[in-house]
C-alpha cells in the first residue's frame, strides 16, 4: 500500500512552531511512526529514537536524565509512555530551555492516563491524536464536511460522488488501519485483527497497570462491542462481562487509555428538563468492531439491520477524526431526553454560539419522524441552532424544513 498523506501533519506542523513539547497518541498501528518519520526528513529534522528498541528503552529507564544529556537538537522519541520517568527529565530539560519544537512524542497510550503525570508537562505540551485512516485519507483527499456543517452553504450535489450501500458495508468493514486496507481477503484481515487485539491487551495494558485477570479483557471487550452506539450502564455492563463494578470501570479506563474504547459526552441544557447524563460508547475502528462481532458482508447484505450500530461507530469516528483538522473545532456530543427524543450527534461550536445535529439512519428512506430530536434542538436554541443533518443511505438531497436536510452518507468524506 502507498504511503498516504495524513491531514494532522499541518496542525503538527503548527503546534511544533510554538510549543516546547508536542505529543502525539494513538492507537497502536495507526501510522505514528510513519508519520514522525516523514517529518524528520524535512519538515522538522530531528533525532529518531523508539523505546520499543531495548537498547533506548534500557538507557532511557536505567537514566532519564543522561539519556536526554546525549541529546542534541530537536528530537522523536517514539512509544514514550514506556519510561514515565523520562517525562519528568523532559519536564526539567524544558525548564531550562523553552526552545519551541524541542520534543516530539508519540505514544499508544494516552500521556495523561498514565499515574502521576497528568500534570507533570502542564503548560508546556500540546496533546494531539492520530486515529486511524479517515476515508478522505484512503482516497488521497482531505475531507471538509464539518467545516461546511459550520458555514452558510446550501447542500447541493455539486462535486459529490454517490456512494451505494454496498460500498458503505465494505469500508464500514475495513476500517481504517493501514495494514489491514493492505490485505485483498478478508481472512487475511481477520487475521490482522484478531493478532492486534491479541497484542494491545496483552502488552499495552500491562504497559499501562500491573493487574491480573488479563483473561477478563477479551469478554470485556465483546461486550462492549455488542453495546457500541448505545448509552453506558456499568450495572449492565458488570453482569454481562462477570466483572465487579470497580474492576470493570478499572478495565474500561485502561482501554480507553490505549485508544481502543472511547466514549461521547451527553450535551445539555437548562432549556431542556429531564435529559439522559448518560455516555455513549464507541470503538476506535469500525472493522475491528465487526471483527468482535463476527459480521461480514454476506451476514450484513442478509440481514440489513445488523448494520445500524457499525453505521453509527463509522460515523462517529470519521467525525472524530475530521474534528482534528477542522477549522470549525467543535466539541461533539450526544443528546437524548427521557421520553426517547435523540439526536446522535450534537456538533458544538467552542464558544458555544453555534450547535449542529447529526443523525444517522441505516436506511435508504427519510421521514419527519426521523428528524424529530433535531427539531426539538432547533426550535429550543433558536438562532444558536445553525442547522440539522440526518445521514442516510439514499442517493438524493431531501429538504425537510427550514436548515434541515437528509443527505447521502457519502457527503461525510466527499465534501471538500
Amino acid at each position: 500500500m502507498k504511503l498516504l498523506s495524513r491531514h494532522i501533519k499541518d496542525k503538527l506542523l503548527e503546534a511544533l512552531s510554538d510549543t516546547p513539547v508536542v505529543t502525539l497518541n494513538g492507537a497502536r498501528q495507526t501510522g505514528k511512526s510513519t508519520l514522525v518519520q516523514k517529518l524528520a526528513e524535512k519538515d522538522y529534522p530531528a533525532q529518531y529514537l523508539t523505546l520499543d528498541n531495548i537498547g533506548a528503552l534500557s538507557a532511557a529507564k536505567r537514566d532519564p536524565v543522561g539519556f536526554l544529556e546525549g541529546i542534541s537538537g530537536p528530537v522523536i522519541i517514539d512509544e514514550a509512555q514506556r519510561v514515565p520517568e523520562l517525562l519528568l527529565a523532559i519536564k526539567a530539560e524544558v525548564d531550562r530551555n523553552r526552545q519551541p519544537g524541542r520534543f516530539l512524542l508519540t505514544g499508544s497510550a494516552h500521556i495523561l492516563n498514565l499515574p502521576r503525570l497528568s500534570d507533570t508537562l502542564a503548560g508546556r505540551m500540546e496533546i494531539l491524536t492520530l486515529w486511524p485512516l479517515s476515508q478522505g485519507e484512503i482516497e488521497n483527499r482531505k475531507e471538509g464536511f464539518i467545516d461546511f456543517l459550520f458555514g452558510k452553504e446550501t447542500p447541493s450535489l455539486k462535486n459529490n460522488q454517490i456512494n451505494g450501500k454496498n460500498d458503505l458495508i465494505r469500508r464500514i468493514l475495513a476500517g481504517g488501519f493501514p495494514e489491514v486496507l493492505s490485505r485483498p481477503k478478508m481472512e487475511r484481515r481477520r487475521a490482522w485483527f484478531e493478532s492486534y487485539l491479541s497484542s494491545i491487551l496483552q502488552r499495552d495494558i500491562r504497559d499501562l497497570a500491573n493487574i491480573t485477570g488479563l483473561t477478563d479483557l477479551p469478554r470485556l471487550l465483546h461486550v462492549l462491542a455488542s453495546r457500541a452506539g448505545g448509552l453506558i450502564n456499568y450495572a449492565d455492563l458488570a453482569r454481562d462481562s462477570g466483572l465487579n463494578q470497580v474492576t470493570l470501570k478499572r478495565y474500561f479506563t485502561l482501554l480507553e487509555g490505549i485508544f481502543i474504547a472511547r466514549t461521547i459526552q451527553p450535551w445539555f441544557t437548562n432549556r431542556i428538563k429531564r435529559i439522559v447524563k448518560s455516555p455513549k460508547l464507541y470503538l476506535c475502528d469500525s472493522g475491528i468492531l465487526a471483527h468482535l462481532l463476527d459480521l461480514t458482508e454476506e451476514r450484513l447484505k442478509r440481514d440489513p439491520h445488523l448494520i445500524g450500530a457499525l453505521f453509527e461507530n463509522f460515523v462517529a469516528q470519521e467525525l472524530m477524526k475530521q474534528r482534528t483538522w477542522s477549522r470549525a473545532r467543535p466539541n461533539i456530543y450526544h443528546f437524548r431526553d427521557y421520553i426517547g427524543n435523540e439526536v446522535d450527534f450534537v456538533l458544538e461550536a467552542p464558544d458555544r454560539k453555534m450547535l449542529v445535529g447529526i443523525e444517522v439512519k441505516s436506511s435508504a428512506t427519510v421521514g419527519a419522524n426521523d428528524f424529530k430530536g433535531l427539531k426539538i434542538l432547533s426550535e429550543t436554541l433558536g438562532k444558536n441552532f445553525h442547522r440539522g443533518i440526518v445521514l442516510y443511505t439514499g442517493q438524493e438531497i431531501v429538504p425537510f424544513g427550514k436548515n434541515l436536510h437528509a443527505l447521502p452518507i457519502s457527503f461525510l468524506w466527499n465534501m471538500n
